[in-house]
């Protein structure tokens, strides 16, 4: 359920790029029970937070952001007897992906047919780019363009009808991309949370994984109308302050920061 009839919120749950003490993987919660993402963040919440999530929204089959879907799916299974599955949406490609290379009985139990194929605590569902998602509270979710290895979206958190705010864009991992700025460029931005994973030194690295590096983010910084707050995401441990450093010396006319785990954002 949403925080109130008229709120929003956004909690970091992770948001490095890879692992390491006090580093937890990308994952971010609205209000209680959407989770956009699913990396290692997850393991954090409680078990009873665990067992209010009803929604999953992925951006891309890579293992940072899918881990917790199977031990969360395991986790809750029994308290939530009775009630219907969590529904894990994503691309078709990344739900297949799923299937073939998770829930396959050898890595993880098929849990899109535990505890029984009538019952399963998981259900998928596809969605694609350009897509409206609808949530409860009147909480509107778009699927958004991403250029990544694999298949991958980014998504938008939609204003509340009446609100006077702006979206919550989460780019999900991509390399520059025309078609997501062509999108958010109609589209009215209080937050951008857009990757980072290396320095510039890294950008052939940077480039065949299809990440951003710091003078990549520059150039597409430039698209974004003034007043967005944008947040750093992706950054690999022990990479937060070179990476940041450079990022600074952009001097963008965008307020930047890097975000945090535990990091709430309010979305009116």
């Amino acid at each position: 359920m949403p925080a109130t009839a008229c709120s929003m919120q956004i909690r970091v749950l992770g948001c490095s790029g890879s692992i390491a003490a006090g580093c937890r993987t990308t994952a971010f919660l609205l209000d209680d029970d959407v989770l956009i993402d699913a990396g290692t963040g997850v393991g954090d919440l409680l078990l009873e937070q665990l067992e209010r999530i009803d929604h999953i929204l992925l951006s891309h089959s890579h293992l940072d952001h899918v881990l917790a879907v199977p031990l969360l799916a395991d986790s809750v299974m029994r308290r939530r007897i009775g009630r219907p599955p969590i529904q894990v949406h994503a691309l078709p490609a990344t739900l297949e992906a799923l299937r073939k290379h998770l829930f396959n009985g050898a890595l993880w139990p098929d849990f899109t047919r535990l505890p029984s194929a009538e019952h399963p605590i998981l259900s998928l569902h596809p969605f694609e780019t350009g897509q409206v998602l609808e949530f409860s509270g009147g909480r509107r979710i778009e699927v958004l363009p991403a250029l990544h290895t694999v298949p991958a979206v980014g998504f938008a958190v939609l204003p509340l009808p009446d609100s006077g705010r702006g979206a919550w864009v989460y780019t999900g991992d991509t390399a520059p991309d025309p078609a997501l700025w062509q999108r958010l460029q109609t589209l009215p931005v209080a937050s951008l949370v857009i990757e980072t994973a290396f320095r510039n030194d890294e950008h052939q690295l940077a480039t065949i994984s299809r990440h951003m590096h710091p003078a990549a983010l520059g150039r597409e910084l430039a698209h974004l109308a003034p007043g967005a707050q944008v947040y750093i995401t992706h950054i690999k441990p022990g990479e937060l302050d070179p990476v940041m450093s450079e990022i600074g010396a952009l001097r963008d006319r965008h307020a930047v920061h890097a975000l945090t785990a535990g990091q709430v954002i309010e979305l009116g």
